[in-house]
Formats: C-alpha cells, sequence, structure tokens
C-alpha cells in the first residue's frame, strides 16, 4: 500500500513575481533563503538537489520539479506565483509524495519534520525579500556532532549563544558565541526548534534537528562582500564542536 504525503503553504511576498521568481527558481536566488541548488532552466533540466527533473518552467508563474527513485519513492515540489496589486506576490508551495517501498525510519522522520522546516525557509525567503533581495549571498552551513541529537541539544545551541530562555521574535539581542565576534542582531523567528536571527548583513538560522533524530545545525546567508565562506564554515563548525564537547 502506498504513503502519501501532501503539504501546500501559501504566502504573501513583499517583492514582485519576477523577484520571487529569482529568489525561487535560481540557483543565486537560492542562496539567499535556502541551500544551493543548480537548476537548468528549463523542462526536463536539472535540480542539482535530488536530483530533480524540472516538470514546468513557465516564469515568472509556475516552477515544478519531480524525484523518482528505484525504491519506489517520489517527491513533487510546486510553486505557483500570483501577482498582487501593491507589488507584492502570492506564492502558493505545494508538496506532493509517495512511497510504494518500504517504509522506514528516514520517510517517517522527514514526514514529521517536512511542515516546520518548510515554515522556517519561508519565512527566511520573507525576510531576504524584505532586506536583502538581489544582492549576491554567500552560503554557510554546519551541523554539530553527535552529541548535538541530544534532547536538550538546541537548548545548548541556545545558550552557547548568549541566547535567554524567554527570547521572542522583535526582540534586539547582542550574540555573544565563544570564539566569534559578539553579532547585534534580531530575532526574527522564534520557536521551540528554530531560531532566526537578522544582522545589517546576514540570516542566521538555527535549527533544532535533534526534535527529529537529527544533529542540531545552522545555515547562514551572509550578504557582505569579502565573506571568506571556508573559514567562515570553519568557525562555525569549531564553535558547534565547542558547545557540545
Amino acid at each position: 500500500m502506498a504513503e502519501k504525503f501532501e503539504m501546500c503553504r501559501d504566502n504573501e511576498l513583499p517583492a514582485t513575481p519576477e523577484q520571487v521568481w529569482a529568489a525561487v527558481a535560481t540557483s543565486p536566488g537560492n542562496l539567499g533563503w535556502v541551500f544551493p541548488m543548480e537548476i537548468e532552466p528549463w523542462e526536463g533540466g536539472v535540480v542539482s538537489r535530488g536530483p530533480c527533473t524540472v516538470t514546468v518552467w513557465d516564469p515568472p508563474r509556475k516552477f515544478a520539479c519531480r524525484l523518482d527513485r528505484d525504491d519506489g519513492f517520489s517527491h513533487v515540489l510546486e510553486y505557483h506565483l500570483k501577482a498582487r496589486d501593491g507589488g507584492t506576490t502570492v506564492l502558493r508551495t505545494a508538496i506532493h509524495r509517495v512511497h510504494t517501498g518500504t517504509v522506514d525510519d528516514v520517510w517517517k522522520t522527514s514526514v514529521a519534520a517536512t511542515g516546520e522546516y518548510t515554515d522556517f525557509y519561508h519565512h527566511t525567503l520573507e525576510q531576504y525579500l524584505r532586506y536583502f533581495t538581489d544582492r549576491p549571498a554567500t552560503f554557510v552551513q554546519a551541523s554539530g556532532p553527535a552529541a548535538a541529537t541530544e534532547e536538550n541539544a538546541f537548548t545548548m545551541l541556545r545558550r552557547g549563544l548568549g541566547l535567554s530562555d524567554d527570547v521572542a521574535q522583535g526582540n534586539q539581542v547582542r550574540l555573544t558565541p565563544t570564539g566569534l565576534d559578539p553579532l547585534d542582531a534580531v530575532v526574527d523567528y522564534s520557536t521551540p526548534h528554530f531560531i532566526g536571527l537578522r544582522t545589517g548583513d546576514g540570516l542566521y538560522r538555527f535549527f533544532g534537528g535533534n526534535a527529529w533524530g537529527m544533529p542540531v545545525g545552522l545555515s547562514l546567508h551572509l550578504f557582505a562582500d569579502g565573506v571568506d565562506q571556508d573559514k567562515t564554515e570553519h568557525v562555525w563548525r569549531v564553535w558547534l564542536d565547542a558547545v557540545f564537547a
């Protein structure tokens, strides 16, 4: 019997359809809010993450891609863009998954986490379009060590950043991660499993993957000139290792 999962989200974004399209359907745009993906801009083109095949390429209205695996798993991602008065755009994101093979823990974990991760990514997209649209981004990502999967791991990460337990969206904070320069930021997202911080030149995203059996981690979308990606990744990875040492 096939296992199915479907999810749909509508988000009104502070940008034109052309700007939203550039963010969601191009490789440079993805660096500003989600993760690196090379996208060949035509039907039948390859999306590197998966990899998937582009099934719809209709800028700036609809983009879709599909992944089919030999084990019976298929995944379809669709973006539908509709202009609104005042220069905004409604982005509808639809995810369809089917598994006709053996359903394992990876499937169950993915289904459990997808909604919360998608909401966080979409919020980050809104922040990118509002504050940094059209600016080139450097993407940095790091995950914690094995100890970062433990039940209290995300609490340890928050304390390692110097965030109080009652920090809330909209708060101005000064981060004091050991071994790194202090950062003055606004808390733009705060839930039990995710923290989003915005500085004048970057979006700092922290993920409580331990809630789903994965290590906590971070991704940075940095818009300043001259960012050394390898060095920045190294110092944050060292910091994560120290938090969970």
